[in-house]
């Protein structure tokens, strides 16, 4: 999740040398976010202080190390701090669900996959290619589509396997996402069909995990080839 936005902004707007070093920061600060959810939810659950210590220092040392990568990034493009403004709302709402043991919630699986599907936007306009910063919503969207319908698949894969209702769900999302990524473009009802057949399909086989990360990480590889194919 993290990578293919990045990535897929990259293949279509075309590479850039600040590419890397924000790959690293963009890294560094999921990192440093984790650790300080993990912070924020065992102080108030653990009755053990040092469950939650012991997310301190791995916090504050990629939190700095984000700064330290980030701040030259953003000196030499400074819009960069704005993108980075715009996630900070979906952020918070990631750290009140980790405050509450509510990691696990559908909204806050959804509201996660957000930021990450806004690095294609980052990086599309870092490469400067002929597709425009307001064209480039369309691949985007089909990102967020595509990694928000994983949430409640990957549920009904795991932790929601025998529920009827969530199988229900995920399947109606599906079914939606194909209807808005056609719109976006034709081309991208191929991925989409076979994302909501894998939705109606697969729930109830009993895959086990690494096996439903397989199926994700090649639908996310079809995603990314379809979207620089198409929009590339």
């Amino acid at each position: 999740m993290l990578a293919v936005p990045f990535v897929t902004g990259v293949l279509i707007g075309g590479p850039a040398w600040i590419d890397l070093p924000l790959f690293v920061a963009w890294i560094l600060a999921y990192v440093a976010a984790f650790h300080a959810q993990q912070w924020l939810r065992l102080r108030r659950l653990s009755r053990n202080p040092r469950a939650a210590a012991r997310h301190v220092r791995p916090a504050l040392v990629t939190g700095v190390a984000t700064a330290a990568v980030g701040i030259p990034l953003a000196v030499a493009e400074p819009w960069l701090l704005l993108a980075a403004a715009a996630m900070t709302p979906f952020l918070a709402v990631n750290a009140w669900h980790a405050r509450y043991n509510r990691e696990r919630d559908l909204l806050n699986g959804i509201v996660a996959v957000v930021p990450a599907c806004g690095m294609l936007l980052v990086t599309l306009r870092l490469g400067g290619g002929s597709l425009g910063l307001v064209d480039g919503l369309a691949p985007a969207a089909a990102c967020l589509l595509y990694f928000a319908g994983t949430v409640p698949y990957v549920k009904t894969m795991i932790r929601e396997r025998d529920s009827l209702a969530y199988r229900r769900g995920s399947v109606a999302y599906h079914a939606l996402a194909l209807v808005a990524a056609t719109l976006l473009s034709p081309w991208l009802a191929l991925p989409f069909a076979l994302y909501l057949a894998r939705a109606a399909a697969l729930p109830g086989r009993r895959l086990t995990p690494p096996v439903v990360g397989a199926v994700e990480l090649a639908g996310s590889l079809t995603l990314m080839g379809f979207l620089v194919g198409v929009y590339g």
